[in-house]
């Protein structure tokens, strides 16, 4: 799967605001549909509690967090999967990114055009999943093609009957509204219909993009009539929701200092900036974990997937560390919060020597032993 995130949503929902608050780097956003065409790329910090706390005690040199990849994927409309608004184009990139960000507008404004002429959260949600299901359709009608020539050859029949097997399914599902992803599949049938890359397989996280008022009621926990919509639809197909107001974003991003944007925060009633969510969000939905190194020169948060064991994650460092890795020294971020030094948790006998076969957990501190 693709470790990267992909902003999707009809055009003028606030994609590009949003991106470029992420990324601190200006994307082309206008009044007007299809302003992106060729997708922009971020890479964006992670915010991690632990890391900051981290620091607090080893006091390093330098600090380096964990990072997560954005791209801003131009606007669809209905239609795309027949061509509409180059939407076979923007459709293509949809397929390389490994988790959708759906943005949906839940804001008024007349002075933003909606492709649509009215604000109306449940259809444009429906208007891209309809989309995304159309072109898996197609996918799939070209994969049982291959599928079914495949039954006429003996050495290949087996295979082609587990294929099938799952495009039944997937068809079936997609034909009723729901997403390839929402199917049952075993081991073997999901294998067989890899290289189809479904684009409504990959997970989902909803963005609702709000006005100052909108995001002012939903902290107070008053909820909004277009957010409550959103998240009626994800608790149906299993998916999360982040709220966000892009244009609080933009301007809390061209703050120059920390204590300005805590300040612009605090006026809001804000703890932190609603991107900051959305990156923790994107980060665990892509299965992305961290373990960190920490002392007096760096701390550090390096990404690894869920399950990977101790010498993938050394790998991560080097691939010298993998290759002739000998052990981990491991501490958990709850033992140094609590007993304040690695030689404190070692006399509390929390210290742990681990093999090759150790699953390296979220929020490990980690020490390699190799040999090359």
């Amino acid at each position: 799967m693709a470790l990267n995130c992909g902003i999707v949503g009809l055009p003028n929902v606030g994609k590009s605001t949003i991106f470029s608050a992420l990324s601190s780097a200006p994307a082309e956003a206008a009044n007007y549909p299809f302003c992106t065409i060729n997708p922009n790329v971020g890479i964006v910090n992670v915010p991690d509690e632990r890391l900051d706390r981290l620091v607090e005690i080893f006091r390093p040199r330098r600090t380096i967090p964990a990072t997560v990849e954005f791209v801003d994927i131009a606007g669809l409309v209905k239609g795309a999967s027949k061509g509409e608004g180059l939407g076979n184009q923007f459709l293509s990139h949809i397929r390389e990114v490994g988790l959708i960000a759906h943005v949906v507008r839940c804001f008024d404004d007349p002075d933003i055009v909606h492709v649509n002429g009215k604000i109306d959260p449940e259809s444009d949600m429906e208007t891209i999943h309809t989309e995304l299901a159309l072109a898996d359709l197609e996918t799939l009608a070209r994969r049982r093609e291959r599928a079914e020539r495949s039954l006429k050859v003996q050495s290949e029949k087996k295979a082609a009957e587990t294929t099938l097997s799952a495009l039944d399914k997937i068809e079936a599902a997609l034909e009723t509204g729901k997403a390839a992803r929402s199917v049952p599949l075993n081991g073997e049938e999901k294998a067989a219909v890899y290289d189809c890359h479904f684009i409504t397989m990959k997970r989902q996280l909803y963005v609702c993009n709000l006005d100052e008022e909108g995001m002012k009621a939903v902290v107070k926990g008053n909820g909004a009539a277009h957010v409550e919509a959103v998240r009626k639809r994800a608790v149906l197909e299993g998916s999360e929701v982040v709220c966000i107001c892009g244009k609080l974003e933009a301007e809390l991003a061209d703050l120059e200092n920390a204590e300005e944007r805590q300040a612009f925060l605090a006026e809001l009633g804000l703890e932190e900036s609603g991107l900051s969510p959305l990156n923790r969000a994107a980060y665990r939905l892509l299965n992305l974990r961290t373990f960190f190194t920490a002392g007096a020169d760096e701390c550090r948060a390096w990404t690894i997937h869920a399950g990977d064991t101790a010498p993938t994650a050394a790998g991560t460092i080097h691939s010298d560390f993998e290759k002739g890795f000998i052990r981990a020294e491991v501490y958990s971020c709850g033992d140094i919060f609590q007993y304040g030094t690695e030689a404190k948790i070692k006399e509390a006998g929390k210290y742990r020597v681990e093999g090759r076969d150790y699953i390296v957990q979220d929020g490990d501190g980690m020490f390699f032993k190799f040999n090359v």
